[in-house]
């Protein structure tokens, strides 16, 4: 092993590419992996140890296109990172992440994700619900957005990431909605007696309640005075046990002359999120006291339908003077009524307006006042008879001799309000030893009225009539008649013959019949058996008359036992009667796979099968089979609920569309296979450290193209890769543009086309390929494709997206990349060595914080407002001249003291260990506030870190200060300008120079260029990597 690795590491040093030297560009380490990998550079890209010139130019990697094979399996890694308007994130003490958010802010994380191939996002929630709907659906999306996020959305917010690869990375965070409601003061006040009936001492409690999150402080206030226990014997300060929310008692004992004053509490939340503190007063009196109320009805009203009722709700005390409210249960207040102070009328009234009217009086002394008034709309419907027979012998039929029972009940409002009177062939039944009436019957529903014949004879056949009143009300009465005589028998049920099994197909019509017969016909009622389901009306059961169930547009769920039986009422009181149904319902058969990608090698062979999951009948009648659209003909095969076709061959003849209809004899299914010997596509990698080369001597830039195979050994091995690359868009004067007509396709006149050949491929092997020479500033589109045996694979294409810096004076060395798909919004600017004089209406790319009070300003002696204040601002910008522009906070009205004014840079990818932060200021004006300089490093999550401050008067002139800076990670430099205590304060800013390295010690003329952020190639640094790569070479040699 050793051997053989010693003479690849002699054949790489003896290549002769115009030098003898190993050159320490070629060697880069991928982490994490254990490979060592040499890249084969042309002779132009050749590290001369001898050159004298900076390393950083001579040794750029300018690399003829190499494949470059090393083993990739990445598995998904993620972090949550917030984006929105988060008042704090923090650890608290046991580790835990935790956002916090004022309530009615937008609530915005992003979940940064990295791995190969790319993961999948998705986004839960515990403990609340952040909608209704989040819980059931998950959120498949890199950014999870609530606006106006509410208290109940606070919770445990879980970010999980997966690609196939490991374990899903899983990152949570937990979401804390800040909030401060209005409080809320009530009094109640005790009087007890002492010392027998000297004298009483009356005691009184202001309890204070709020909600809140975080706990809020209560501050109690007797006019200006704040109160304590400790200062005032005659006052206690408590918090009460089994309160909701949080709750303060102010207790004033033995009420004394000076406690008749105004009391305020107030709560706190110490301005967390900026939540103001909120209060209450309240004024107390010798005449406080708590509501009291009277009604000019009973409590139960009962009223016809189409009347207008008033009811007046009357105070009868109460200080300070009670709210009075009117409401309804259950339901809202209806349409046709009006409330004026206490009095409340009801227009034209109706059965659906009764209910119980709520008179509740409020002051927030003691408890609320409160008066119902239970409204009752006299009504009348179905009206009902039970034949009983005689119950002690336990008959079910009329029988002479024994007694029998006729029953009558009708569904009123009020039910007690309802006279039942009973007739016999059109005479009044009159009451006798053998005929008993009663009115409510104690073994049927309430007020059910009852008719009994002791021992019952001939004569007692004939037509009895019920008949249901409000007697002296304007209701219509309601009878019911029924019909004793030998004919009167008890129902038996019965299905129809060909009629127990009913098969209907899905989406037609179905009727489902009992038979009844007994005199009288009772109804029918429906229901299903096998299932715990509503009936089609979406109720559990349903009544007919005629015995027959009626379903249209039936479906497969309908299916199954129906039963139906006899009522007990309009008909004979005895147990019912009942039969069965059977509905079956045929739909066509499901099937799977719906469609099928088949990859296989040629030669191979390959078996497809469709199989019917469900149908009714759940049988395949036939199975057809087609190529390319064209009918195959295959032996008969024995019925089953799958058909098979078996390709004994992949080959380019045998590739394509394979379509498989399976039918039931009710309807037909496809399964649709594609068969092809074609090579999956290939899958980029987007995890590619510092994939951006540059020159700083050119306007070329090269860039690190890796990926992936996606199931290489599905088909036969890849010879090589199709790659072609042409300018598809770019950025110019800050749009962006076409570079042709068609830049979805790739036009032969600007494609470059090559081909990549493979020497080795297996799952997950990273490949690499260098493309060199691409012009700044344009953009690429470069699309891969696999080619084997068979011929092309399928492709894959990405974006390679070239920005300009916006208002760069340098044409050399000054440009930034964003490589990766076209919908990716996350831009990483190398810094520059550049200086930013706001001149171009971009200004350099700095943004407005939409988080702050107000906004910086652009301008210069030309553009001034004529009518600005004095004596504060600079004349013009820091080179002297009317036309230089400059930003600027202008601190007049609306602002107020320490509104924030936020101008926040592009993101800069870090490419040094140090940069120098260096600019000019003019803070002129006797109430100038305060210039800070903050760092915004983009991690795990955005930190902001303050790095310089200067607050005051600086006096007339500009001045420029260097700022040291270390940011780990990418960052931002954000200006915040904060007003002072009036309007002679403001603040501006020119000259924003960010540069590589440390800060100058001595001042820098405000005429001398400054250097800007360095290049935007992250490489390495060849002087201290050549001597340690050389060394191991030698001693790997040795």
């Amino acid at each position: 092993m050793g051997s053989q690795l010693n003479q690849q590491w002699r054949f790489l040093l003896n290549l002769k590419l115009g030098t003898a030297s190993m050159m320490c560009s070629m060697i880069r380490i991928e982490q994490p992996l254990a490979v060592l990998q040499v890249h084969i550079a042309s002779q132009e890209s050749v590290c001369n140890s001898n050159h004298s010139e900076d390393l950083d130019s001579a040794c750029t990697l300018l690399v003829f296109p190499f494949l470059i094979l090393s083993l990739s399996s990445a598995p998904a890694q993620a972090q949550i990172i917030h984006a929105g308007q988060a008042c704090v994130v923090k650890e608290d003490n046991i580790s835990e992440r935790v956002y916090t958010i004022r309530e009615g802010d937008t609530l915005v994380l992003q979940c940064l994700v990295t791995g190969h191939p790319r993961p999948q996002v998705r986004w839960t929630k515990t403990a609340g619900s952040a909608s209704d709907k989040f819980q059931e659906t998950s959120v498949f999306n890199e950014t999870l957005r609530i606006e106006k996020i509410q208290r109940l959305q606070g919770g445990r917010y879980y970010c999980k990431a997966e690609n196939g690869v490991g374990v899903p990375a899983i990152k949570s965070i937990r979401v804390d909605v800040q909030y401060l409601d209005e409080p809320v003061l009530t009094i109640h006040q005790t009087i007890s007696d002492v010392r027998g009936s000297f004298y009483q001492e009356k005691t009184v409690f202001l309890r204070c309640t709020v909600n809140s999150n975080p706990p809020a402080r209560f501050i109690w206030k007797r006019g200006a005075e704040t109160l304590s226990h400790s200062q005032d014997n005659g006052v206690d300060i408590y918090e009460p046990l089994y309160t909701q929310g949080e709750t303060k008692v102010l207790k004033l004992k033995n009420l004394r002359p000076q406690d008749y004053a105004s009391y305020t509490c107030q709560v706190s939340v110490r301005n967390v999120c900026g939540i103001p503190d909120k209060s209450i007063t309240f004024q107390l009196t010798n005449t406080t006291a708590p509501p009291a109320l009277k009604l000019s009805v009973n409590e139960t009203l009962v009223v016809n339908p189409g009347d207008n009722i008033t009811i007046q709700c009357s105070l009868t005390g109460g200080d300070p003077l009670p709210e009075v409210v009117w409401s309804h249960s259950p339901s809202p207040m209806p349409q046709n009524s009006l409330v004026q102070g206490g009095n409340l009328t009801i227009w034209r009234i109706r059965v659906e307006d009764s209910g119980y009217y709520n008179c509740t009086a409020i002051n927030n002394v003691g408890n609320p006042a409160k008066k119902t008034v239970n409204l009752l709309v006299r009504s009348m419907k179905n009206v009902t008879f039970q034949i009983t027979p005689d119950v002690i012998k336990e008959s079910e039929s009329i029988q002479l001799g024994q007694d029998l029972k006729l029953s009558c009940h009708v569904d009123a409002v009020p039910q007690e309000k309802v006279f039942y009177f009973w007739y016999k062939n059109g005479k009044p039944a009159r009451m006798s030893d053998r005929l008993l009436i009663t009115r409510n019957d104690p073994e049927l529903p309430p007020v059910t009225s009852s008719m009994e014949i002791i021992d019952l004879r001939f004569s007692d056949y004939g037509t009895y009539l019920c008949v249901a009143s409000f007697q002296g009300a304007p209701i219509p009465d309601l009878s019911v008649e029924v019909n004793i005589s030998s004919e009167t028998v008890p129902p038996t049920i019965s299905v129809p013959k060909g009629q127990s099994t009913i098969t209907v197909r899905e989406g037609s019509r179905a009727e489902l019949q009992c038979e009844v017969r007994g005199k009288p016909k009772p109804p029918i009622i429906w229901s299903r058996v096998d299932k715990e389901a509503p009936m089609p009306s979406g109720t559990m059961t349903e009544e007919t008359y005629d015995g027959k169930l009626r379903l249209e547009s039936v479906s497969r769920e309908m299916s199954g036992t129906y039963k139906c039986q006899t009522a007990r009422y309009n008909g004979f009181n005895i147990r019912p009667r009942e039969a069965m149904v059977q509905l079956n319902i045929q739909f066509p058969p499901v099937v799977e796979p719906t469609f099928q990608d088949i990859r296989q090698g040629l030669g191979r062979s390959v078996t497809l099968r469709c199989t019917m999951l469900k149908g009714s009948p759940m049988k395949v009648a036939t199975a057809v089979w087609r190529f390319n659209g064209n009918l195959l003909t295959l032996p008969p095969a024995e019925q089953q609920d799958y058909s098979e076709l078996k390709v004994d061959s992949v080959s380019r003849d045998t590739s394509g569309s394979y379509e498989c209809s399976i039918s039931n004899d009710v309807g037909v299914s496809t399964c649709l296979f594609q068969v092809s010997a074609k090579a999956y596509n290939p899958e980029f990698y987007y995890d590619t450290p510092n994939p951006t080369l540059s020159q700083k001597q050119s306007k070329n830039y090269s860039y690190i193209l890796q990926w992936t195979q996606k199931e290489p050994d599905a088909v036969d091995p890849i010879l090589r890769y199709r790659l072609e690359v042409r300018p598809v868009y770019q950025f110019a004067n800050g749009k962006l543009h076409l570079y042709s007509q068609a830049p979805g396709q790739l036009s032969q006149r600007n494609t470059i086309q090559t081909f990549i050949p493979v020497q080795k491929m297996e799952k997950g092997l990273l490949l690499e390929h260098v493309l060199p020479n691409l012009k700044v500033p344009q953009s690429y589109e470069v699309r891969l494709t696999p080619i084997t045996s068979f011929g092309a694979g399928d492709m894959a294409s990405r974006i390679i997206q070239y920005l300009e810096p916006i208002n760069s004076p340098s044409p050399a060395g000054n440009h930034s990349l964003q490589a990766g798909l076209a919908d990716q919004n996350q831009l990483l600017f190398p810094p520059t060595d550049n200086t930013c004089h706001f001149e171009d209406e971009k200004i350099c790319g700095f943004m407005q914080d939409r988080m702050d009070n107000f906004d910086w300003t652009r301008q210069n002696a030309q553009t001034q407002n004529p009518k600005r204040t004095v004596n504060t601002g600079p004349p013009t910008d820091i080179s002297g001249t009317k036309e230089g522009y400059y930003m600027f906070i202008e601190a007049s009205r609306p602002r107020v003291e320490g509104d924030k004014a936020r101008l926040i840079s592009p993101l800069y990818n870090i490419t040094a260990k140090y940069y120098c932060v260096s600019f000019y200021y003019h803070m002129y004006g006797k109430h100038i506030g305060s210039l800070n300089l903050l760092v915004r490093v983009k991690n795990k999550r955005a930190i902001d870190t303050q790095v310089w401050s200067l607050s005051g008067n600086r006096g007339n002139k500009w001045q420029q200060v260097h700022v040291p800076i270390n940011p780990p990670g990418p960052f931002q430099i954000i200006f915040e300008g904060v007003r002072g205590t009036n309007y002679e304060g403001d603040i501006a800013i020119d000259d924003v120079t960010l540069k590589k390295g440390d800060c100058p010690r001595k001042p820098i003329g405000p005429n001398k260029a400054v250097a800007l952020p360095g290049n935007g190639v992250s490489t390495l640094h060849r002087s201290s990597l050549c001597g340690p790569v050389t060394f191991f070479l030698y001693v790997l040699l040795r």
